[in-house]
């Protein structure tokens, strides 16, 4: 079996670990960037237009792949759904929550709203037209379900890592004790969630608040902020050394958001054998089992976010415990030894590859 995986340069690193555990299997797999094949939306030049349709087009036949998994939405569907190649949609987050807030956001002059629009019928298309739908977690299914009843779909933990590469690095650059924050700050939906730390850090004086990332919304955050003596933005940090030397030097890690589809920075510091705090959202529960692999928080709430992080420096034994389970937990399940066994059995008992 061939199978060609398209997908974003920035999980390259996480694709191309997963294509190892399928080929020590015999199964040959290709992984390209969409974006190499695609001229920008705005370009007028026809050339390079067709040069990049050609280029796809000859790579398709001479790798001949059996399947095409999406690891995102991408233009270079209508090609592959056209040539008759089963395609499998990796999804890893809510599409049409993250769509309705750039509608409302970034897509809200006439110009970008057509954008907006030829974006949300090809992400209609590739969903009605795919073979196999891989939803990363049990919300993310349910989302699905709702909107495409009839498709096939099947559960995949596919937001894996290699545990033994995410091993502590010795590092002194973070005043203690501290708790540390890692996440984008592109989709408000998610990133307005932040905004709840301004109450918490006034109440925690003692603790030092480091927020690692960057994105389009950061004037909305960091301002609300920055002048606070505990809070610190180290803003965007390379991956993954200093994402790992991060987490491996803070005390305990929080996630705050208002919209996730699984929680790719939880498994890290849940590797990292940190505590854990997150926001009672999305697919974030099927990470944090509260009181057992960490602490959930409702929405908005600053009193209950000040008394967990306080639970947690005030009690170093339920501390280790649940960063413990928390630590074993994504251990076991989401290695990409464990992904790929799941994926390829979800293939052999997938063997009619037809699709509407």
């Amino acid at each position: 079996m061939r199978i060609l995986i398209v997908g974003n340069k920035n999980r390259f690193i996480h694709l191309e670990e997963f294509m190892i555990e399928l080929e020590k299997s015999g199964i040959e797999c290709k992984l390209i960037h969409d974006l190499d094949f695609i001229e920008k939306s705005t370009s007028l030049n026809l050339k390079n237009i067709v040069n990049k349709k050609t280029q796809i087009t000859k790579l398709l036949e001479n790798f001949k792949p059996d399947i095409i998994l999406l690891d995102r939405i991408t233009k270079l569907n209508k090609i592959f759904l056209k040539k008759k190649i089963p395609t499998i949609i990796l999804l890893r987050g809510n599409y049409w929550e993250e769509a309705e807030w750039a509608r409302k956001t970034i897509y809200n002059s006439p110009f970008k709203n057509i954008s907006f629009q030829k974006n949300i019928k090809l992400v209609d298309l590739s969903f009605k037209q795919s073979a196999l739908i891989l939803p990363i977690s049990k919300y993310l299914e349910k989302e699905v379900q709702k909107r495409y009843p009839n498709k096939k779909i099947e559960l995949l933990y596919a937001d894996g890592r290699n545990p033994n590469e995410w091993e502590k690095i010795s590092s002194n650059k973070l005043k203690h004790p501290c708790v540390g924050l890692l996440q984008g700050l592109n989709v408000w939906g998610k990133t307005q969630e932040l905004l709840v730390l301004k109450k918490v850090v006034k109440e925690l004086p003692n603790i030092t608040f480091y927020l690692a990332g960057d994105g389009i919304y950061r004037d909305k955050i960091i301002p609300e902020l920055i002048n606070e003596k505990n809070f610190v933005w180290l803003g965007q940090i390379n991956y993954p050394n200093e994402v790992k030397e991060f987490l491996s030097e803070i005390d305990m890690f929080m996630l705050l958001s208002g919209l996730e589809g699984l929680g790719q920075t939880i498994i890290e510091a849940l590797l990292m054998k940190k505590p854990v705090i997150a926001t009672n959202i999305g697919g974030i529960p099927e990470l944090i089992v509260n009181e057992e692999t960490g602490l959930l928080v409702e929405s908005g709430n600053s009193e209950e976010i000040v008394k967990n992080i306080l639970r947690i420096f005030n009690d170093e034994n339920f501390s280790k415990e649940i960063a413990g389970k928390g630590h074993n937990y994504v251990k076991n399940e989401f290695s990409w030894e464990n992904i790929a066994r799941k994926f390829k059995f979800i293939l052999k008992e997938r063997k009619n590859w037809d699709y509407e």
